[in-house]
């Protein structure tokens, strides 16, 4: 029940010496997602011992070269490597275009392994649905079709009190109808109902993940509650012009998206390469939302699972 998160890249634009451009890996019930794929992208996922062969997903926000140029390197490797399984790509419809044309440097058609695209929505929406969780795409607001993704761990079902197992003989067939809040009625009239056996589940956990994009103060409604949110924050408050005309956002700004999304924590990243004093970037975003972490390369989040809100115990 993992939901994990392992920033691999937090410049923008240009990699610098101790920075490479965006990438992430969320590993979520052991199903790890690459999220963006910036030059050197292979180079860390090597660094931080994640192994390329358990990726079947790749979500790509969009096509300015510092989020996307690794994904032609990393096609080749698995070439290389001779997969043999399904590759899924999530990504604005353009990149198909450039991928299967003939000038692309991996054809994407002469690949030996399944190569399955899939175009992110204009307006957004559920783009892959797993069993225990979904990722949302979000539009964003930048110079190009950008979009966000917003990871959602589903709803589990109520926990059986195991000490009811044994005191009421419950069957699996019981067990399942009750989990599902379903009264169960035996033959001798006696009715067991589903809230004197089980305890409520865990709330679900929320990852967002705000690649570039100018700042929308409405952003937050789409994200109220959300566990861990990493937004950009190319620009510190010395260069808001800037940050204007180039339609991205700061680190105040990403910090106030997070305090009226009442968010319970802060990454922040995608810094601009030209500026070197970090703790600016920190101390501004901290000012407007305290619980701030300021991004770096081989960052690692776990969020926790939560705990139900009831006091009866020894659930299964």
């Amino acid at each position: 029940m993992n939901f994990d998160i392992l920033v691999l890249g937090t410049s923008s634009a240009t990699p610098v010496s101790n920075r490479f451009p965006s990438s992430q890996i969320v590993n979520i019930y052991g199903t790890p997602i690459l999220v963006d794929c910036g030059e050197g992208t292979q180079m860390q996922l090597r660094r931080f011992h994640v192994s390329f062969g358990r990726l079947q997903h790749i979500f790509i926000s969009h096509l300015h070269g510092d989020h996307y140029f690794g994904l032609f390197g990393l096609l080749s490797t698995y070439e290389l490597f001779h997969r043999d399984t399904d590759l899924h790509i999530y990504a604005p419809e353009e990149l198909k275009q450039i991928l299967w044309s003939d000038w692309s440097p991996v054809k994407a058609n002469e690949l030996p392994y399944p190569l399955h695209f899939h175009a992110l929505p204009r307006q957004g929406g559920v783009i892959m649905e797993h069993k225990n969780f979904t990722v949302q795409a979000l539009p964003l607001q930048h110079r190009i079709d950008t979009w966000g993704f917003i990871f959602r761990e589903k709803q589990r079902e109520p926990n059986i009190i195991k000490s009811k197992i044994e005191e009421l003989g419950l069957l699996i067939e019981e067990i399942i109808s009750l989990k599902h809040g379903q009264t169960i009625e035996r033959e001798d009239g006696t009715k067991i109902y589903p809230q004197d056996v089980t305890t409520p589940p865990p709330e679900p956990r929320s990852y967002a993940y705000i690649s570039d994009t100018k700042y929308i103060p409405q952003l937050a409604e789409k994200l109220l509650g959300i566990d861990v949110l990493y937004h950009e924050a190319t620009f510190d408050n010395a260069h808001l012009q800037k940050s204007q005309l180039t339609f991205h956002s700061t680190a105040a700004q990403a910090a106030s998206i997070a305090r009226a999304a009442h968010v319970k924590k802060l990454v922040i990243g995608h810094f601009s390469a030209t500026i070197t004093d970090m703790n600016k970037f920190f101390e501004e975003a901290r000012a407007i939302f305290p619980n701030t972490v300021l991004g770096y390369d081989g960052l690692k989040i776990s969020i926790p699972v939560k705990k139900a809100n009831s006091e009866k115990s020894g659930n299964a």
